[in-house]
């Protein structure tokens, strides 16, 4: 396996421990906190640096099904940390959210956790064989 594929390997690896702290902490206390914040901030960086990696280093180029899944899922994190920045923004630190705001924010992570999860397993069979 070249590299810059290891290297997106571990850094996603990171990306999902960050986004892990980070929906846990807004799900439990329903606030935007410094931590949440923080959290969802640096996954984000590392979830476009492990992307960056990975479109570098596969063989199959950047348009795989894969591909548009991942691309998707980031997408969607990247509009849940926009999202929450502007909640902030207009109501400082540490402000209640709506459960309807919780609710798409699990959603976005559940489905960015999706894509790590077939991305892992293309890796599994890949190497299986």
């Amino acid at each position: 396996m070249k590299p810059i594929l290891t290297a997106g390997i571990s850094i996603v690896n990171l990306a999902l421990i960050s986004y892990s702290i980070a929906i846990y902490n807004q799900n439990k206390k329903r606030i935007l906190s410094r931590k949440v914040m923080t959290f969802l901030t640096i996954g984000i960086i590392l979830d476009i640096t492990a992307t960056v990696c990975m479109v570098i280093g596969s063989a199959e180029g950047a348009m795989t099904l894969h591909g548009i899944i991942g691309y998707s899922s980031l997408a969607g994190m990247l509009a849940d940390t926009i999202m929450s920045y502007r909640q902030v923004s207009a109501n400082g630190l540490n402000t209640a959210i709506t459960s309807r705001f919780n609710n798409g924010s699990k959603a976005a992570y559940l489905y960015w956790v999706i894509a790590y999860i077939t991305g892992a397993l293309i890796i599994a069979l890949r190497h299986a064989v």
